[in-house]
């Protein structure tokens, strides 16, 4: 199992950007063979440590989170719809 751990900060953390920015990355589901599981979370405890959306992916292989990851779906339908709404983010991959 490859798992993918990515953490993103808003530019504007409004409960209606968050909100937007979940349901956008839930579309993956059902949309990409090599994705395995998907949880997208959303921060409930607002710290100055804190990101404000997570999401964890999990793949059968590091090659299929290659795929994923040039994914036609994963890059036009999620990529590039939040990129405007994101400050940043961070990702682990193990």
């Amino acid at each position: 199992m490859f798992t993918h751990i990515v953490l993103f900060k808003a530019k504007e953390p409004t409960k209606e950007n968050l909100e937007f920015l979940r349901k956008t990355l839930l579309l993956m589901e059902g949309n990409i063979k090599e994705l395995k599981e998907l949880e997208v979370g959303v921060d409930a405890i607002r710290s100055d440590r804190s990101y404000d959306v997570a999401i964890i992916t999990r793949f059968d292989s590091k090659e299929d989170y290659l795929a994923y990851d040039v994914n036609e779906f994963h890059v036009e339908k999620v990529k590039k719809v939040i990129g405007p709404y994101l400050e940043g983010s961070k990702t682990i991959d193990f």
